[in-house]
């Protein structure tokens, strides 16, 4: 498996990304183009207006439930490694983070952690630069 990092932790759903949204999204531009074109302009605008329901309700759904229970997961992964390495426990601190901060600390690796979440508090970090202080990348390969 690739080693990841700041440059190629981007994952995505194949069927998904390059199939059903090139489908949908070429179905939107015909039945625009034909909303403009035919004499049944209000029969093509509900296609189109269903397509672009389509293509947002795919987006959503399929993304909402999996991130939701992903971030849970994220938030006691990262609990239990703070505690595990420290002693001490990270609900004391997690309110003076965000969850893009949160998020971008599971990829700093066990010996990074402690350090980066310190330097996290005091500068206000972003989860950008939380991200590209990683030295040796922790990669999260299981991400939806």
């Amino acid at each position: 498996m690739e080693t990841q990092s700041y440059k190629n932790h981007i994952r995505y759903y194949p069927p998904h990304h390059f199939v059903y949204y090139p489908i949908v999204m070429t179905f939107l531009a015909f039945s625009v183009y034909f909303t403009f074109t035919s004499e049944d302009k209000l029969i093509w605008s509900f296609i189109s207006a269903s397509f672009v329901v389509l293509f947002c309700l795919a987006f959503m759904l399929r993304q909402h439930y999996a991130l939701t229970l992903q971030n849970r997961i994220v938030r006691l992964e990262l609990r239990y490694r703070y505690f595990y390495i420290t002693g001490k426990r990270l609900e004391d601190l997690e309110h003076q983070l965000n969850d893009d901060q949160l998020f971008a600390l599971r990829f700093a690796p066990d010996e990074e952690l402690p350090t980066l979440m310190k330097r996290t508090l005091d500068e206000n970090l972003s989860g950008k630069a939380i991200k590209r202080a990683i030295i040796n990348w922790k990669g999260d390969f299981d991400r939806v």
